[in-house]
């Protein structure tokens, strides 16, 4: 396993160096990480409890005010956490 697992990170790294610097297909490949991540949460804020939607709410605003990426997402977790011992969930 641990012999595939350094195939692949290598792998990443090899074709790393092959992939587009600019032009339609870079700025594709830079939008990527945002759009998995909001693939991840969108499930759970619209099937989830009101303790989710106050996370994303706290997220957003965080966000907003700071323009802090690290800090808005540490926000969205303590918030989750608290709205949901908070409203007993």
């Amino acid at each position: 396993m641990a012999i595939v697992t350094l195939l692949v990170k290598a792998g990443g790294l090899l074709l790393a160096d092959r992939l587009p610097r600019h032009g339609f297909a870079a700025s594709w490949l830079r939008h990527i990480p945002g759009a998995v991540l909001a693939s991840l949460v969108a499930p759970a804020i619209v099937t989830g409890s009101a303790a989710e939607l106050l996370a994303a709410l706290a997220t957003a605003l965080v966000f907003f005010v700071t323009r802090n990426l690290f800090a808005a997402m540490a926000a969205g977790v303590a918030g989750v956490y608290f709205a949901r011992l908070a409203l007993g969930i």
